[in-house]
């Protein structure tokens, strides 16, 4: 969940909650290194694919989705999966 003061940079739609500064340099730097050749475009669709496996853990998702979304989150751990979301479901705090 986003500090105090940072609560007028998020963005709710709907049952998602989009933190725009983070978002844009998260998803702008996957882009980049992938635009210049640092990440290979699979791998970068992977690092991409990480904030949308780890809603999919959420408690009240249907337990095969969430058996399937924590071992991908299991194989993005060595690509940095335990940082803060940048969007999330709504009123999912960060672990």
């Amino acid at each position: 969940m986003a500090s105090e003061g940072e609560k007028d940079m998020v963005v709710r739609t709907g049952a998602l909650e989009i933190d725009v500064p983070r978002s844009i340099g998260y998803f702008g730097g996957i882009a980049g290194a992938v635009a210049v050749g640092l990440l290979e475009p699979p791998l970068g669709l992977f690092i991409a694919a990480i904030p949308f496996i780890k809603m999919m853990t959420h408690p009240r998702s249907p337990n095969p989705l969430r058996f399937v979304s924590l071992l991908a989150e299991g194989a993005a751990q060595p690509v940095g999966s335990s940082g803060q979301g940048t969007i999330r479901l709504a009123g999912q705090a960060d672990e």
